[in-house]
C-alpha cells in the first residue's frame, strides 16, 4: 500500500533491523550510514531535522521538501546501501531490514516538538 507523504511536512521515519538484529555494530557502521544520509539528503533536497541511530533501528525526522517522492527515494537507497555494506562486512546475503520503513506525518508544532524530543532522548 502506498504511503501518504505530504510535501514540505516533517515525517517521523522508523526502520528496524530484521528480527531485531544488529545493524550498527561499531562506530564505522554509524559513520557509513550518516555519510550516506548526508549525501542523499543533499542530492534529493530532503531536510533532516533529527535522527537517532540505535544498534538495531533508526529514527529519522525528515521533510521531503517539494517532492513527496524524495522521502521514498532516500529511504530506498539508504537501506540498500546499508544492506550491501553490512552483507559485505559479514560475508552474508539477504535482507538487513525488517520490512519497509514506517512513517507518520508530523502535522503540527506540538507533535513536531514531542517527536523531536523523543528522537533526541
Amino acid at each position: 500500500m502506498a504511503r501518504l507523504v505530504l510535501p514540505n511536512y516533517p515525517h517521523h521515519v522508523v526502520q528496524r533491523g530484521h528480527n531485531k538484529q544488529v545493524v550498527f555494530a561499531d562506530a564505522s557502521d554509524f559513520e557509513h550510514y550518516l555519510t550516506n544520509l548526508r549525501e542523499l539528503k543533499r542530492s534529493l533536497a530532503v531536510k533532516v531535522y533529527a535522527f537517532c541511530l540505535m544498534t538495531n533501528h533508526v529514527h529519522l525526522l525528515l521533510d521531503p521538501g517539494d517532492d513527496p517522492m524524495a522521502l521514498a527515494k532516500l529511504m530506498k537507497v539508504l537501506a540498500a546501501r546499508t544492506t550491501r555494506y553490512r552483507n559485505r562486512l559479514e560475508g552474508r546475503t539477504g535482507t538487513l531490514w525488517e520490512s519497509r520503513y514506517r512513517s507518520s506525518i508530523v502535522q503540527n508544532d506540538t507533535y513536531l516538538l514531542a517527536c523531536t524530543r523523543y528522537i533526541e532522548l
